[in-house]
Order: structure tokens, then C-alpha cells, then sequence
């Protein structure tokens, strides 16, 4: 996701099906498959269809080499940064910047979902929430964790907000998402006092105050840095229902979200007076009535899709993880309990403990892993060149969209991506425009733009996640 999206268009020059003779064979049970995506057949949305093409189990990176990764991200990369290594004090200017560069007034005309049109008293009102008057010439960093998935937004308000499009789906004031357990800087509060200015590890902007409990800094380290630990490797999972305790109770855990294990001498048959012998018991933060961190047990069954420790960073891996979103409504900024194209490769990515900046042009245009970087003179066979080395797991960049390559199919190279539109050229030469709305499965090659712009002609980079320099 990026503050400027493309529309998200496909195109297929040749036809819409595999062809006399080529297409996938099918067991006789399968339902009815009724699809506009361009060589795409029913089997292709399995993800077996595309491990059985696997034999190499290796993994990309060790966890040793994970970690110096993300060391090294946050060292060079300007959009990765650990949360619980800021300052105890901003300056004013400091803390001043933080606020214009996350709370400013875009140059474009903004529309309530009513569609009326934002005027400069709006504006003022939600620059005033933004309480910049309150910055005084020493002001005191606290540290938090998250305690519920919430959304970062780019006022101190829940108001949607859309362009001129009047797309109901990209709420313009929807910046990205947090989810339970992750560390965060709280710089600044609001005029209202609803609203936490924050620093997480890939973005700062406005979280509600009631999904943050804030704490002593060492202690969340010491939490964030546990030994024994799950890794959600489900699309979503949630915690035990637990009557007596709302805050453990039911916790929505997304992809990537890591939790301790709770000590072994603190471990005890009964748990919320459940036994707890069919369940991980996790530690939980939790937020107290004066907004303060405390810990909490919670229950995970054994049956929910988690993982001791991160999962190996192997190729089958990445297609199970990306799989497991499969058919997810797209959220522009993690809105509609979702998330969109670089929330979706981040998520995956962070199953196996992997870092990730926020956006897209954040993500394509630094030189963390290996990168092959095309620009206005590079030729459709210097990125066809490329495309024929990628690996699975490789991610490739247009303006505004990020997808992860899956395998190739007859000669055709297809990616896993969380994408709005669908469009491409028929036989007849008339362009298709469609929707796709979701995590889909696509061809790359055949991708358009627009009826005259292929994505290969967009390509600007492919990049490996892994140790190394630039290609």
C-alpha cells in the first residue's frame, strides 16, 4: 500500500484460457470453477498445485541470519527502526516533525463517504486533535505494547475519508495496522485524549488510546525478547473464550504475531477453570483501567494454526503462508479486518521473524536482500532475464503494488497478491475491466495496467529476501 495507488489492471493479449490440450487436470469432484482471471484454472488455487513443483527444502536464511537481517535493516533501512530504542525526551522540532509529517493536509480534494467535500474548517478541526500546541521544548517518550488489533491513522480520527475516485474502499485517513503484542513509542497525545501518537517498527501515525497499554520499557523488552515463544502461522487465530476475562478473551491474533510462552513454574492444570493441557498458555498484555501494562494468561488450542518459534524460511513455506490468505477481501491499510498488497507480504514474511518496511515504494526502492533494479532504459529482455532466475518468494514492484512470485506453469511465471482491480485485452481486442478485490493468483507476464501498459513495462524491481548486496 502507498499514499498514491495505481488501479490494479491485468491484461491478456492472447486469450483466457490454457488452450486446446494444456489445460490442468481435475478431479471429477471439484465444484463448478467459473472464473474471468486469464490462465488461471481451479487446481492453480491449491497450493499443493504449486509445492508438488518444489524439491528443494533448504532454508533461504537461517534464524541467525533472520536476525542480523532485521539488525541490519534497522541500522541502514530509514523506514525500519526499533520502537523501544527511541529517546526518553523529544525536542520540540523533534516532536513537532513527527506530527506534520504524519498529519498533513493532503494537496487533493478529500470527501466524507456522504460526499461532501472536507473544507479548511475540517482540516482545523482535525489539525487542533492533533494537540501540536501542547509541544513543549522537552517532551517525554512512553513506551507501550499493543494490546488488540487496531488501525494507525493519519488524523487522531475514526472519520472515513475518500478522494475524488468517491472509492469507498481506500479510506485516505487509513495508514496501516498493529496488532497485539507489538512494541510501540508513544510520542504524543491527543487534544481529546483518544488518541496515542506512535512510533511501531515500520510506521508512526494515530492509534485509538484503548488499544495501547503503556509500560516500563525494560519490561517490554524483556517480553518482546522472550525465549520460548508461538508464532501465529494461521491467517488469524484467536485465543480461548474465557468468561471471567474479557481482555484474553477471544483475542483476534493475526499472522506474525508472536507471543511468549508462559513460564513452566507458572503453569497450572486449570487455566481460567479450563484444563489447560490441550492449549498453549501464551502471555498476553493487557491494559488496565488507568491505561497502564500488565500480563495476563491466555489459552491457545493446540489445534489453532501456530508454530513453536518462527518457521523455517523455506520456499514450501512462503506458498503455505501466502496460500492461507487466499480469497481475503482486500484492505487498503489493513482496513476491514484484512490488509492490502504489502500488508500481505509483510504478514508472510513475518511468520518466519522477517522485518518489512510498510510500503511498497518503501519495500522496492531500498536495497535490503538482493535486488535487480530496472529504470526507463532497461529492455523487456533485460526483465525477462530477471524474471527467469526468480525464486519463489521473490517479490516484484510496479508503482504501488507488490506481488510474490509462486512458480511458473507452462513456461508462464504466476504470483500470489492482495489486489483491487482486474482487467486485461480480449481476443477481440476490447479491454476487460474487472475486479479482483482480494488475495488472487495471477500470471505476471500477461498483466496490464491500462490497455497500453504492461506490468513488465512498470517493473521496476525484483527483490530477494535474503543476506547480500545489490544485483
Amino acid at each position: 500500500m502507498t499514499k498514491t495507488p495505481v488501479s490494479i489492471v491485468c491484461a491478456l493479449v492472447l486469450g483466457c484460457t490454457l488452450g486446446a490440450g494444456h489445460s490442468v487436470a481435475q478431479p471429477s469432484n471439484y465444484a463448478p470453477f467459473v472464473s474471468d482471471v486469464p490462465l488461471v484454472q481451479q487446481p492453480m488455487l491449491n497450493p499443493e498445485f504449486w509445492l508438488q513443483r518444489q524439491s528443494d527444502s533448504k532454508p533461504l536464511m537461517s534464524q541467525s541470519q533472520i536476525q542480523a537481517f532485521n539488525r541490519s535493516l534497522i541500522n541502514n533501512n530509514p523506514y525500519i527502526i526499533d520502537p523501544l530504542a527511541m529517546p526518553d525526551t523529544l525536542s520540540a522540532k523533534a516532536l513537532r516533525s513527527y506530527i506534520s509529517n504524519t498529519s498533513s493536509t493532503p494537496s487533493s480534494p478529500r470527501f466524507y463517504v456522504d460526499g461532501k467535500q472536507l473544507d479548511r474548517a475540517d482540516f482545523a478541526r482535525y489539525h487542533a486533535n492533533t494537540n501540536i500546541d501542547a509541544v513543549t521544548d522537552s517532551n517525554p517518550v512512553r513506551f507501550g505494547l499493543i494490546v488488540e488489533r487496531t488501525s494507525l491513522r493519519t488524523f487522531p480520527t475514526a472519520d472515513r475519508v475518500l478522494n475524488s475516485e468517491m472509492d469507498a474502499d481506500l479510506d485516505r485517513f487509513q495508514e496501516t495496522g498493529a496488532f497485539p503484542a507489538e512494541p510501540v513509542a508513544v510520542l504524543h497525545e491527543s487534544a481529546d485524549g483518544q488518541w496515542y501518537l506512535v512510533a511501531a517498527y515500520n510506521y508512526t501515525a494515530w492509534v485509538k488510546r484503548s488499544a495501547v497499554a503503556v509500560g516500563d520499557k525494560n519490561r517490554i523488552r524483556t517480553f518482546t525478547q522472550a525465549d520460548d515463544f508461538i508464532v501465529v502461522t494461521g491467517d488469524k487465530v484467536e485465543t480461548t473464550y474465557v468468561p471471567n476475562e474479557p481482555r484474553v478473551s477471544e483475542v483476534q491474533l493475526d499472522m506474525g504475531v508472536r507471543l511468549p510462552l508462559a513460564p513452566k513454574e507458572q503453569v497450572k492444570h486449570l487455566t481460567h477453570g479450563q484444563n489447560s493441557f490441550a492449549s498453549y498458555i501464551v502471555t498476553l498484555p493487557v491494559r488496565n483501567d488507568d491505561g497502564t501494562l500488565s500480563f495476563a494468561q491466555g489459552l491457545i488450542p493446540r489445534s489453532a494454526d501456530v508454530h513453536l518459534g518462527y518457521l523455517p524460511l523455506t520456499a514450501q513455506h512462503l506458498i503455505a503462508q501466502g496460500f492461507k490468505f487466499l480469497g481475503e477481501r482486500y484492505g487498503w491499510g489493513h482496513d476491514y479486518n484484512a490488509r492490502d498488497c504489502t500488508g500481505f507480504v509483510g504478514e508472510i514474511y513475518k511468520a518466519f521473524g522477517v522485518w518489512m518496511p510498510r510500503n511498497s515504494s518503501w519495500q522496492g526502492k531500498t536495497d535490503y536482500g538482493y535486488n535487480w533494479r530496472f529504470d526507463k532504459d532497461s529492455t523487456e529482455a533485460q526483465k525477462r532475464e530477471a524474471i527467469a532466475q526468480m525464486q519463489v518468494g521473490d517479490l516484484i514492484y510496479i508503482p504501488g503494488h507488490v506481488m510474490m512470485y509462486i512458480g511458473s506453469y507452462q513456461g508462464q511465471p504466476y504470483v500470489i497478491h492482495d489486489v483491487k482491480g482486474l482487467g486485461y485485452i480480449k481476443q477481440n481486442g476490447e479491454f476487460y475491466d474487472g475486479e479482483l478485490n482480494g488475495v488472487s493468483v495471477t500470471p505476471l507476464l500477461p498483466l496490464h495496467l491500462n490497455s497500453t501498459t504492461s506490468y513488465l513495462e512498470r517493473t521496476y524491481a525484483i527483490k530477494r529476501i535474503a543476506q547480500g548486496a545489490e544485483q
